[in-house]
């Protein structure tokens, strides 16, 4: 093989690496504390505070990442999901990008 392939192949393989640390860097990122329990920022979580809304349950027991019940302020909850999703997701993306960028 010539060097030229070799270091094509290299550079891809560096660059999956690095799309999956990234991954694991922002994924744990997601988790925060809130009302004594801890939970992972998801589009399911907001969903889920969504439907208790929509209900009239405001304040419902969810089952935090422990597997321990929790009693939550929906709105507060899903705000704060909310915002740390999109706050790790912008983080995440303007990484990625950069990552692009020096391929």
């Amino acid at each position: 093989m010539s060097d030229e392939l070799v270091s094509k192949i290299k550079s891809r393989f560096d660059h999956a690496t690095q799309k999956k640390l990234l991954r694991e860097k922002y994924s744990s990122k997601l988790t925060f504390a809130h009302a004594g329990g801890m939970w992972k920022a998801s589009p399911e979580l907001a969903t889920q505070c969504n439907l208790c809304l929509a209900n009239g349950n405001f304040n419902p027991v969810f089952e935090d990442l422990y597997s321990t019940p929790v009693k939550v302020d929906a709105e507060e909850l899903k705000n704060l999901t909310l915002q740390r999703w999109q706050e790790q997701m912008n983080a995440w993306l303007d990484e990625h990008e950069e990552l692009s960028k020096q391929r």
